[in-house]
């Protein structure tokens, strides 16, 4: 989904007027839909009820035609699924946002609230986070995430990309990309294509035998994601397309843009589908002048919308939902709803947006949805069970019983480690002449750094004006000492004088790369360029890659941990134990007094914590919690509270 900074999420004024006058603009915009068998009644009563309970995956055994579209008798085209009408009644979960432990309990709660299918995004950053290097076990199983929905009842439609915006680093785009300066972005460059189609053919034959004409459930394959927003190249779509066709994609295929990009981000003779917030007068005017004869499918109908660091949190009223959705029903339209449940950015994996800065996305990818960040149900969704049971001609499946929740006692971290003493854990330092950025260093296996942080020592032997541009935020140290912070917008700085020479630290810390727009293309992190005091270029930079994986964790084992003191002014690791008893359960966690760092808990990393809000918990599942003594670690940039405190339910900042 695309970032569009400059709306609030707010329920404001206009919105209420054009759900008020909702019907209204649809009677107007879509006079050809016939109401038929499906109508609802002015009551608000169907006068028939849909009956998809034979258009399942596992009692559907005589395949031939899928996914269909028919425009017969002068109504209005429709979906068809092996020749009945059909109606997508979809909602968004993404596998990667979700402990594979959950899973289950989420598709079975899409599937009691009345939804058909399940849509989610692939993302390619996560599954080649090395250049060759793929990844698709444990979290990342996305044919066991596929097949258990299929189990479940759901049919589903993939979104492998490559780019997929959801709000996750690069848009889903591998960071070592960037490395080729020659590289462009979502275009036909062959060096693109020639990435692109080392990860398809290692990712398509996976998602073939899914297929719905090979007895899977997967009815539909979107190609790319809003491209007509970016729109640089006019063979790029068409060349997705051949490249889905030729490793054997057969299934339905479609785009997906804003209402008004519809155009820009087709595909001759394939389905366009629209995304939006709420249906207003000219919601389907590009749409109907593109594509007449085809059924209408909004994608993205964004239930809600997600936070960034430093600004309110977005919320979305039930009742605009409730009414949108109702008409959606009443006019026959095919829906998705973005998000059904939204779950967490554990680790590095969260994006950012540009808002006059960069302006990173939260831990939590809650989106206000339908299911809370941790699985619970909302008011939103009991309404919308409530109107798809009122559609529906069998009851829906009973509703899954409620995640549980506790508070443990609070964790008071009593040792500690400078940041200065755990770099001997870290793996071989980087030399250079000049500073190297995270994506151009040569480690892993030359696909440089993804995530994470990144120090940069040298020698300095005068103060002065330093100048440096990093990204995304960056503290700068002489020696031990803290002396201020650089940042995209802010590059210069004054080093106070000092005797001798001393060691210059500058840690940088990667915040999220922008998901969306065409600077995506600029999104390296760390130092960019030269670094120079009073204009004279500083040399011989000692680089240290703070990507914080399991196996430096594991490495601090051995380290000599100090006794904690009551207050530590500047970067380090804190250890405390969580007493979780015999039977954990989900919690989260707050940290009053604390600054900005991340959390690790039993090697998970939980995300991103930053005092300026709004997010001011992290979710801890229950899953990742071992009986009795967990080990927590905080890696906190400034200054250290006093302790860590768990929560049976997430805090908010209130602006």
């Amino acid at each position: 989904m695309g970032s569009l900074s400059c709306l609030s999420r707010c329920l404001s004024w206009k919105r209420i007027m054009a759900v008020f006058f909702l019907p209204l603009a649809l009677s107007g915009l879509i006079p050809h839909i016939q109401y038929g068998e499906y109508m609802l009644s002015k009551t608000g009563r169907p006068q028939s009820r849909y009956n998809w309970s034979h258009l399942t995956p596992l009692k559907l055994k005589n395949r031939s035609v899928g996914l269909g579209i028919a425009n017969t008798g002068g109504k209005a085209a429709h979906f068809t699924l092996e020749g009945h009408k059909f109606l997508i009644f979809g909602g968004s979960i993404h596998y990667f946002r979700v402990p594979r432990e959950y899973w289950r309990d989420r598709l079975l709660k899409l599937k009691a609230c009345g939804f058909n299918t399940l849509t989610t995004y692939i993302p390619w950053n996560l599954h080649e986070p090395e250049r060759g290097k793929f990844d698709f076990s444990g979290n990342l199983d996305l044919e066991a995430f596929v097949l258990m929905a299929a189990e479940i009842g759901l049919w589903v439609i993939l979104r492998p990309g490559p780019y997929i915006c959801s709000e996750i680093d690069l848009g889903g785009l591998p960071s070592w990309l960037l490395q080729n300066p020659n590289l462009q972005l979502r275009t036909t460059n062959k060096d693109f294509v020639r990435a692109v189609d080392t990860y398809f053919n290692h990712l398509i034959p996976r998602m073939v035998p899914l297929q719905y004409h090979q007895g899977g459930p997967v009815i539909a394959v979107q190609v790319e994601n809003e491209y007509g927003s970016f729109n640089k190249d006019k063979s790029y779509m068409a060349y997705l397309k051949e490249a889905l066709l030729e490793r054997g994609i057969v299934e339905l295929l479609l785009t997906s843009d804003s209402e008004d990009k519809v155009v820009n981000g087709s595909i001759q003779g394939e389905l366009a589908a629209v995304n939006l917030r709420f249906l207003r007068k000219n919601s389907f005017l590009q749409l109907r002048q593109l594509q007449s004869n085809k059924p209408i499918l909004i994608m993205e109908y964004w239930i809600g919308w997600f936070d960034r660091w430093g600004y309110r949190h977005s919320v979305t009223h039930v009742k605009e939902v409730e009414h949108t959705v109702s008409a959606f029903i009443k006019y026959e339209l095919s829906f998705n709803a973005y998000m059904f449940h939204g779950g967490t950015n554990f680790g590095f994996m969260n994006g950012a947006s540009y808002i006059q800065k960069h302006v990173g996305v939260v831990t939590s990818y809650d989106y206000d949805a339908v299911l809370t960040e941790a699985g619970d149900y909302t008011e939103k969704y009991f309404k919308l069970r409530h109107l798809f049971g009122s559609v529906s001609a069998k009851p829906l499946p009973s509703s899954p019983h409620l995640t549980p929740k506790t508070v443990y006692p609070a964790v008071r971290p009593s040792l500690y480690l400078p940041l200065w003493d755990a770099l001997q854990y870290l793996d071989e330092a980087v030399k250079s002449v000049i500073p190297i950025n995270m994506e151009n260093l040569p480690i892993n296996n030359g696909s440089g750094q993804s995530f994470g942080f990144i120090l940069y020592e040298t020698s300095i032997c005068s103060g002065g004006i330093l100048y440096a541009e990093a990204h995304d935020v960056a503290q700068v140290f002489v020696n031990n000492i803290i002396i201020g912070f650089l940042s995209d917008k802010v590059q210069k700085m004054r080093i106070p004088k000092f005797k001798g020479c001393q060691l210059l630290r500058i840690l940088v810390e990667n915040q999220g790369r922008i998901s969306y727009s065409w600077r995506i293309q600029e999104e390296k992190k760390g130092l960019v360029g030269s670094v120079s005091i009073n204009g004279i270029s500083l040399k011989n930079f000692t680089i240290y890659p703070l990507e914080m994986k399991k196996s430096f964790f594991e490495r601090l084992r051995f380290a000599t941990w100090k006794p904690g003191p009551e207050s530590y002014l500047g970067p380090a690791f804190y250890k405390g134990i969580l007493k979780a008893g015999s039977s954990p359960v989900d919690t989260f966690l707050s940290l009053p007094g604390w600054n900005c760092g991340f959390v690790f808990v039993n090697g998970h990393n939980l995300g991103r914590y930053w005092k300026i809000g709004p997010q001011e918990s992290l979710y801890l599942p229950g899953v990742w919690l071992h009986p009795e003594d967990n080990e927590i670690i905080l890696f906190e940039k400034i200054r250290r509270g006093l302790s860590i405190r768990s929560r049976g339910k997430p805090k908010l900042k209130l602006f």
